[in-house]
């Protein structure tokens, strides 16, 4: 594993241990990285606080990314207590259960709008917002997709554009923010069993077909994402910006 002692990065998407941004946050700390964790209100924080308690967690905050002034405190807090910042790990989805179980074609513009707020603007807010922290020649900036934002996923739906808008974010933040050296990926995890997954409509069915056309013949873990992530973030990928990175046993790479 990569050795990232000293570093000093900010998990956003932690709701419980299957989360992918758990699965991040254990390698990371892992690979000696110092973390701060955020929590989305009071009801997530008696699942987020005691995991990131256990990951020894430097800070442990609220922020809605809907609320600007908690985006603002977080990274208030960030230059106070570190005066810098590595890494930030942005692994947040949303969209309202009756558009994201509906067909695309039928979702409604609140729903739309929401759901690119909260998954693909949200993005930008905390890179505008990291980027006065993050080290200069080293920073690293990380999203979460999914395979449904480059080809139809049945019952994806509206959640396929938004993934696609968030891939089109990490190539643009790329180029803007590479001028100072930090670098913008994503990364497209295969099918995995995390809360918010369980929103879409035949969710077993989707991970039954992965696993029997995946290549490496199981669908993957969220220890699986975290060793991608930590390579990416680490000083050793600083020369790679602006990709999406497949964690999914070469599914995609297949005609199904």
């Amino acid at each position: 594993m990569p050795n990232l002692n000293g570093q000093k990065g900010l998990v956003v998407g932690i709701a419980n241990e299957q989360s992918i941004a758990y699965g991040c946050a254990q390698i990371l700390r892992q690979c000696g990285a110092e973390l701060a964790i955020t929590y989305l209100n009071d009801k997530a924080e008696k699942y987020v606080r005691p995991l990131a308690e256990q990951l020894e967690a430097s800070l442990i905050l609220p922020m809605n990314v809907q609320n600007e002034e908690e985006i603002k405190a977080v990274f208030q807090a960030l230059e106070q207590n570190w005066g810098k910042l590595d890494f930030l790990i942005h692994s947040i989805a949303f969209a309202p259960l009756e558009d994201l179980r509906g067909r695309l074609l039928d979702c409604s513009l609140a729903g739309f709008a929401l759901a690119m707020d909260v998954s693909c603007h949200s993005f930008i807010r905390l890179a505008h917002h990291a980027e006065p922290l993050l080290s200069q020649g080293e920073g690293s900036l990380l999203a979460m997709s999914f395979y449904g934002a480059e080809k139809v996923v049945a019952n994806y739906a509206l959640m396929g554009p938004v993934k696609a808008a968030l891939e089109a974010t990490v190539r643009y933040l790329a180029y803007e923010m590479g001028e100072k050296g930090i670098n913008v990926n994503a990364i497209s995890p295969g099918t995995i069993a995390t809360r918010a997954a369980g929103g879409l409509g035949d969710f077993e069915k989707l991970m039954e077909k992965t696993a029997q056309n995946t290549p490496l013949r199981r669908l993957p873990t969220i220890e699986d994402v975290g060793q991608v992530a930590a390579f990416l973030v680490s000083p050793e990928a600083q020369y790679l910006t602006g990709d999406t990175f497949y964690v999914d046993g070469g599914f995609h790479i297949m005609g199904v």
